[in-house]
């Protein structure tokens, strides 16, 4: 057996990308908390690692050439992930083209546009003083519908986000999509996001690697001091 993966991680959409991905590939991993909300993404050790300051990264001891490999980007660890293994990122070119538009899809628009409704819908009127700005609020959440209605579109003809396999790219959409009401959205007129949220939320190891230190998570609109390291400190 290799030797296990080293994941720098805390308990957020983007952490879960990358430990449900590492369960679901049914690889050996040691967990590192990088606690964002104390500011460990800004240690000199972590950013060895992950220069953009921000988890999850992993370093793999065994690497493409034997070698340890340090990796940043939850969508380029996924792809590395899927590299590595041989699954969940497509069995022909065909396939393999549609999880990497769908990945990046994720990357570029719903992680993005979801993380900017939170921080306007409720971590950015709690702040003191508050920043209650009705313009960002409707804008965010609008974008965000948007991207979930064309994640129904999709999936109303295909049983995963790439199509009919699961994939890297259901791992990377499906922590965003599990906080929709957070993001103030509705799933009345989205049926097939409805399914696809259901379906992928009950595989074991989706469960698993989204249970992964649950418990350090917190309201981070009560906590100035995370705030503080959150919003305001420099990169």
């Amino acid at each position: 057996m290799s030797a296990p993966i080293d994941l720098y991680f805390w308990p957020t959409p983007n952490g879960w990308k990358v430990s449900i991905a590492l369960e679901e590939f049914g690889l050996p991993y040691t967990t590192h908390l990088v606690n964002i909300g104390k500011g460990d993404q800004f240690k000199p050790d972590f950013l060895a690692i992950s220069p953009n300051n921000r988890m999850p990264a992993i370093t793999d001891p065994d690497g493409p050439d034997g070698t340890p490999i340090s990796i940043f980007e939850s969508g380029a660890i996924l792809q590395y992930l899927a590299r590595k293994t041989g699954k969940f990122g497509g069995a022909t070119e065909r396939d393999r083209i549609a999880v990497d538009q769908w990945l990046m899809w994720q990357m570029g628009g719903l992680g993005p546009m979801a993380g900017q409704a939170h921080h306007f819908l409720k971590y950015a009127p709690a702040m003191d003083p508050p920043n209650d700005l009705p313009y960002a609020k409707n804008r965010y959440r609008t974008e965000v519908a948007r991207l979930y209605g064309v994640m129904d579109k999709q999936l109303a003809h295909n049983e995963f986000i790439a199509g009919n396999d699961y994939s890297i790219a259901d791992m990377a959409c499906w922590g965003w999509a599990s906080l929709w009401e957070g993001q103030q959205q509705t799933l009345d007129d989205k049926p097939h996001l409805a399914r696809w949220l259901d379906q992928v939320g009950t595989r074991p190891a989706v469960l698993r690697g989204r249970a992964l230190h649950a418990e350090l998570r917190g309201d981070f609109a009560k906590d100035r001091g995370t705030q503080d390291q959150l919003f305001s400190k420099p990169s």
